[in-house]
């Protein structure tokens, strides 16, 4: 994690004083990321930006990230880099009940009631999120194509076909 973004920061604070946080992290520092890539190698860019929406009466974190993620390509089973590029609005609540008066463009965000929430945890939280649940290379083609069954398949018995007998008796 980069030096000067803080291990844990008080949200409500960040909040007052319009804090903004540039980090970066190695994805080998993410271990709940770590399953769903194909190595650790890596960094990821991010930036933390605390406010509140006049108009809306909304604390929130802004949260920017940057990356390339080395996942496995389900159609050709080779390793490729997804590119990550994202920024999330994130409201701040203190309980659940606050999320439905969250505006649609805003994410909810549970702050623990200690008011302290963890950067690096935000930033795992959010590439979790990004990872598509079929990863796909850029590039790769779908294979359009019939299949003819096997003389093999063809030839085996259907199981069904002695409920059938029965049902005509």
């Amino acid at each position: 994690m980069s030096a000067n973004v803080p291990e844990s920061l008080d949200a409500w604070k960040m909040v007052t004083a319009r804090k903004r946080f540039d980090g970066q992290a190695s994805l080998a520092q993410l271990s709940r990321l770590q399953g769903l890539l194909v190595d650790v190698e890596g960094q990821c860019t991010y930036a933390l930006e605390f406010g509140r929406d006049e108009v809306l009466r909304v604390s929130y974190v802004e949260l920017t990230l940057e990356t390339a993620l080395p996942l496995l390509c389900q159609r050709t089973m080779k390793p490729y880099q997804h590119m990550v590029s994202s920024v999330q609005r994130l409201g701040l609540i203190r309980d659940e009940a606050d999320e439905a008066a969250l505006p649609e463009e805003y994410e909810a965000l549970l702050v623990a009631e200690d008011g302290f929430l963890k950067p690096l945890d935000l930033v795992e939280d959010e590439l979790v999120l990004l990872v598509p649940l079929v990863p796909v290379s850029p590039g790769s083609e779908a294979i359009d194509r019939e299949w003819e069954a096997t003389a093999e398949e063809l030839a085996k018995v259907n199981p069904f076909a002695g409920l059938a007998s029965l049902k005509k008796q």
